[in-house]
């Protein structure tokens, strides 16, 4: 879409008006047909007139160009009468897509695109299952943000919260905590509190606090809960036998915990989640590193082949370390957060070959943790089998994976001049590839830089092992590129 100077308002007022239009299309398709909506990743559900059209504006850079608005205005217009079943639509790949084919009836090409979900409308693969959240620290109310975006059709559905009960205005304060967030900002929607019954109710969706310290002797069930999954995000539990503790609640069916496990499937989601079978009764999500750099690994071993590598996390600080300096019991960790680099162990490295087993024994690791609330980065030191090329082939090969790839929704990639981790709060992407930053040194050396909001890209992973889990994915559209 080219603007030039003279009517540049004009157009912006044409394409405020046509997204203003898209609004409640987008709107109902996710209400009465579970669809969702999106540009290149970017969902469009619940966003403003401004919102979409910087969805619109971002996709040049994918594609080179901007997304029209007033095409995927046709694209919606034509969709909506489809009668579509549950699935997700990228409108920006659908067009581009149509553009590339030559074919000139876009109603036509459409139907035959989505025709594997036309006249599917209440054919939902898997149903609505109960989730309950053990826990409400900071990737458990991430957790909930995200469950509440998705509170239309099939999937996941957050019931409950399980918690300690800290003083008598306990469920404000949660409250207050799912509204407000000094990293992640405002919570998109309504919040109100109903003391009476200990419930917080976000967006009409009516959520349980339910104040317990022994996870065997709760009765879900007395709650309207069953078959329901635990996510246990205390970190308190870490091995099967531990964590087994929450299948002896009544109404418990299964548990998924948002750390390494230990004795339990490690599921990265995307790499291993075809691992994932329905007698497991307890699974992890991996750490939230892991999962950045698990997938790049993936790609990078499946072409070149992994000899050995190093993994150095550049980490935001976490709960776990003291503000000022203070006793603590591990090494280092007792020094101020906020006024230090603190050199520390990470498990990461090693963890990856639990979702890459080909890889055991062949990556180190560390971290340092440093002075920021949130957002990381990974460097991938290499040496590989087969030469990588150039800078440029390797990044090629990298933004071309995150676009076209099994691994689109984990790996995401930059190469901005400008871009700082504050510029990643709030990505979906387990780990986003800075490609200016890409060193290859040598035939077979190469050295990555992978940025990942540990907070909320991880957040994302942890939902989509729970997607996988009640067997709620969605079909995706365009099917390939």
């Amino acid at each position: 879409m080219t603007i030039s100077a003279d009517n540049a308002h004009d157009q912006w007022l044409a394409s405020e008006a046509e997204a203003e239009t898209m609004i409640p299309m987008i709107g109902k398709l996710n209400r009465e047909n579970n669809v969702v909506v999106s540009i290149h990743g970017h969902t469009l559900i619940n966003k403003s007139v401004i919102q979409i059209l910087k969805a619109h504006r971002f996709a040049r850079q994918i594609d080179d160009v901007e997304l029209d608005p007033a095409d995927s205005l046709s694209v919606l217009q034509i969709v909506q009468g489809f009668n579509l079943g549950a699935c997700s639509l990228d409108l920006a790949a659908l067009w581009r897509k149509f553009e590339k084919s030559g074919d000139s009836d876009l109603e036509a090409w459409l139907r035959g695109e989505l025709a594997p979900v036309i006249d599917q409308k209440g054919d939902i693969k898997g149903t609505s299952h109960d989730v309950v959240l053990y826990g409400f620290g900071r990737i458990g109310r991430l957790l909930a943000r995200i469950l509440l975006e998705r509170s239309a059709g099939a999937g996941p559905k957050l019931r409950a919260v399980v918690v300690r009960k800290n003083s008598d205005k306990d469920l404000y304060k949660r409250a207050s905590l799912l509204r407000r967030d000094s990293v992640h900002g405002a919570f998109k929607g309504t919040i109100r509190v109903d003391e009476e019954n200990s419930t917080i109710i976000a967006n009409g969706t009516p959520i349980r606090f339910i104040y317990a310290s022994d996870p065997s002797d709760i009765d879900y069930t007395a709650y309207g809960i069953d078959n329901a999954i635990i996510v246990d995000n205390t970190g308190r539990w870490r091995d099967k036998d531990a964590l087994s503790q929450h299948l002896k609640a009544t109404g418990a069916a299964r548990v998924l915990l948002t750390a390494p496990g230990k004795g339990v499937k490690n599921i990265v989601c995307g790499v291993n989640d075809q691992l994932i079978d329905e007698h497991d009764t307890v699974l992890s999500a991996a750490s939230c590193t892991t999962n950045a750099i698990t997938p790049v690994l993936a790609v990078m071993d499946e072409v070149f082949g992994v000899i050995r590598g190093h993994v150095e996390t550049v980490h935001s600080f976490t709960n776990d370390q003291n503000l000022i300096d203070n006793f603590h019991k591990g090494d280092r960790r007792g020094r101020s957060a906020a006024l230090n680099m603190v050199i520390t162990e990470t498990g990461a490295a090693k963890a990856v070959s639990k979702a890459l087993p080909q890889l055991e024994g062949k990556l180190t690791g560390n971290a340092i943790r440093v002075p920021t609330p949130d957002v990381s980065m990974a460097i991938l030191n290499l040496q590989l089998e087969k030469p990588v090329g150039s800078k440029d082939e390797l990044n090629d090969l990298l933004r071309d994976r995150s676009l076209h790839s099994s691994l689109r929704r984990q790996i995401d990639y930059t190469d901005s001049h400008e871009v700082v981790s504050t510029d990643f709060v709030g990505s979906r992407a387990a780990g986003v590839v800075d490609g200016l930053a890409t060193i290859t040194s040598g035939d077979t050396n190469a050295i990555l830089y992978v940025w990942y909001d540990n907070e909320f890209g991880y957040s994302c992973q942890v939902i989509r092992v729970l997607e996988t889990m009640v067997g709620g994915k969605l079909k995706s559209f365009p099917v390939s590129q």
